[in-house]
């Protein structure tokens, strides 16, 4: 169990310093070119709320499996 929620925070911090990345994009407006084709920002917007939504779960999740959180659907459920 302790390696499952190992390798949740690991995806959780590899998750996190993407969803940094993207806000720094966002923050400074560097301009990516990829060939003649200039990356829109709007993708780092996308990307932003993907990668830091994710990250976040990652590490809920390894909350949850180490039992540092009590979750009210596993208690509302638990004794029925």
């Amino acid at each position: 169990m302790a390696t499952k929620n190992f390798a949740l925070r690991i995806a959780g911090f590899i998750f996190g310093m993407v969803s940094i990345l993207h806000l720094i994009r966002v923050l400074t407006g560097i301009s990516i070119m990829i060939g003649t084709w200039v990356l829109p920002l709007w993708i780092n917007y996308m990307g932003l709320v993907v990668t830091g939504f994710l990250c976040v779960w990652m590490f809920w999740l390894s909350l949850m499996k180490s039992g540092h959180s009590q979750s009210y659907i596993t208690n509302n459920y638990r004794y029925k």
